[in-house]
């Protein structure tokens, strides 16, 4: 079985996964994503058997919805995507607006999932009052029925001892223990706690920094996703050295936008490591430490 990853959505860690969960410490007794989004992180460490325990929060209430649907009622959500699916024959560009316009009157999880599969690049945008505005892609019908019901169950039984909550994900890491492991992938740091259409809300750069030093504090073991680069193009601003953290990038493939140019520019991204992680992750035999890699996981580009 290949790793399923049911709800598409842009940004989303599916192919960092891997290299993520890399540094994710031998023992953890529940991951929590309070930033969850499509839960790549989560989704890959359950089922490479790394962890077993989850806490998925979302400040999207309605994305928690649909979460709450696939791992409740697995069966259900495939049907009523499945009716969704063929209901659009021929009508495809109607249908998807008449299911977007429900959506936002109803906030229907199966309406969300069948917005999400047929999306421009699975980007998620919403106007000024919140409500779910992006076009379709008038190229595909979105994901075959019989695919997405696979993955659907699938991610049920991998996520079956998982904590859904829908609050500010201050609330959530409130809750963090010594023996949780924190991974963060928060709203791109440009948008602050302004308006973006890219996100269902932002977040205070400055409120976030004061989060993370209070989890060093309180010897809560953490990863950040944060910035990066393209080429010699860097994108957002590091983390403040007063935190302590490891910094390190991870390939994350060639520029689409560069290839669509006739260049060759590789893409990198930021992972931070908190300091009581790093202390356990050299306590490990099988960590590279000057590369700061797992022997095991050591990527071609290092």
């Amino acid at each position: 079985m290949s790793v399923p990853q049911p709800i598409p959505y842009q940004g989303s860690k599916r192919r960092l996964a891997p290299s993520i969960v890399s540094y994710f410490p031998a023992t953890i007794h529940r991951l929590i994503e309070p930033f969850a989004g499509s839960a790549a992180v989560s989704v890959y460490s359950a089922y490479g058997g790394s962890v077993n325990q989850f806490w998925l929060n979302d400040i999207n209430t309605p994305l928690i919805q649909l979460w709450e649907r696939l791992i409740g009622r697995p069966d259900q959500l495939a049907d009523q995507y499945e009716t969704l699916w063929h209901m659009q024959d021929k009508r495809e560009r109607q249908f998807y607006d008449a299911v977007r316009r429900r959506f936002n009157q109803s906030h229907r999880p199966d309406y969300l999932l069948y917005l999400l599969a047929r999306c421009v690049k699975a980007a998620v945008r919403y106007n000024a009052s919140g409500e779910f505005n992006q076009s379709p892609d008038n190229r595909r019908k979105g994901r075959q029925p019989e695919a997405m019901r696979k993955d659907i169950q699938a991610t049920a039984t991998l996520l079956k001892n998982t904590l859904l909550t829908a609050q500010d994900y201050r609330a959530t890491l409130a809750q963090a223990t010594e023996n949780d492991l924190v991974y963060m992938d928060p709203p791109y740091q440009g948008v602050c706690a302004s308006r973006d259409p890219r996100y269902f809300q932002g977040i205070d750069i400055e409120a976030f920094v004061n989060v993370l030093d209070d989890l060093n504090g309180r010897c809560i073991p953490f990863i950040v996703s944060y910035d990066g680069r393209t080429g010699g193009k860097t994108f957002g601003k590091p983390l403040p050295e007063s935190l302590h953290l490891q910094r390190i990038e991870v390939y994350a493939g060639r520029s689409s936008q560069a290839t669509l140019l006739g260049q060759k520019v590789d893409t990198f991204e930021s992972l931070y490591l908190s300091p009581v992680l790093i202390d356990r992750l050299e306590q490990s035999d099988s960590f590279a430490l000057e590369s700061g890699y797992p022997i095991s996981h050591m990527p071609e580009f290092v």
